[in-house]
Formats: structure tokens, sequence, C-alpha cells
């Protein structure tokens, strides 16, 4: 199975759009530099899956961009599920660690009408990751998934 890291983005405030990027750093501290919400603790970065995302679309016979859903990356080739929390995800040097699922919030459904509820179906909405190791993260990069750090 190969999971690759498709796009990265990020925004400056809480109500900023979100802004696609190449290439980002990633720190212990503030997460994907340059990103508002990515404060030391559990949910410094989110990463969603491209299938989840395209089914959630397809459940509301809707065309929508992935930044739609507020998510920091955008990976393809997996789909997270509630066993995965506190297993690893390795990107280049970079290592995270998922810590839950991504609660869809009210933008969803400012976003398209449905979101919010078809996201919360089958962890759909992504995982929120603490980051464990620090370094530079690049669109194409491989993504490998280790077992759990407890």
């Amino acid at each position: 199975m190969v999971i690759k890291l498709l796009s990265i983005a990020r925004r400056t405030n809480a109500d900023s759009p979100m802004q696609e990027i190449f290439s980002g750093e990633v720190s212990l501290d503030d997460g994907l530099l340059g990103d508002s919400k990515g404060k030391a603790g559990p949910r410094q970065i989110t990463i969603l899956s491209k299938e989840s995302w395209l089914r959630a679309c397809d459940d509301l016979g809707v065309d929508l961009p992935w930044t739609t859903r507020r998510a920091n990356l955008l990976i393809k080739g997996f789909e997270f599920l509630p066993t995965d929390v506190g297993r690893t995800i390795h990107i280049s040097d970079v290592i995270l660690e998922i810590t839950r699922e991504t609660d869809p919030c009210f933008k969803m459904d400012k976003a398209q009408q449905g979101l919010k509820e078809v996201l919360m179906s089958g962890w759909r909405g992504g995982v929120c990751c603490k980051v464990i190791q620090a370094g530079i993260i690049t669109a194409g990069d491989n993504v490998e998934l280790g077992k759990e750090l407890f």
C-alpha cells in the first residue's frame, strides 16, 4: 500500500481561507509553521484522506475542494478508523501521533449544507495529530503509518 502526501494547507487565523503550499516546516511547538491552529497539544496538525473526502462529496452530490474541510494535510491511499488513534504517521523526517478524530464544526455547513453530517460518518473528517518529531514536508512525499506509541 502506497500512501502519498498530496497537498499541504494552512491559514493565518481561524477565519482565513486555507492557502495551499508546496512545502512546509513542522515544529514541535507550532505544528505547521504559519498555521493559526498549530499550538502545542493534541491538535497541532489535521490530516484528511482524499478517499474519505471524495465519498463525503459524492454523498452530497457536490465537488468541493479539499481545503473546504480546513485540514492541513491531504493524503491519498489510506482512510482513518478509530483503531488508528495512537499510531504514528511518518512523512519525510516528520513524525506525527494520531490523537483523535477531527470533529466537523458548524463551518462545514456554512460551506455546504449537510457537509458536517456526512463528515461525521466513518471518520471522514480526518484526524488530529501531535508533532513528535519536527522537519520539512513536501507535497508528493511518501507517508508511512507506524505502530502505536503506547
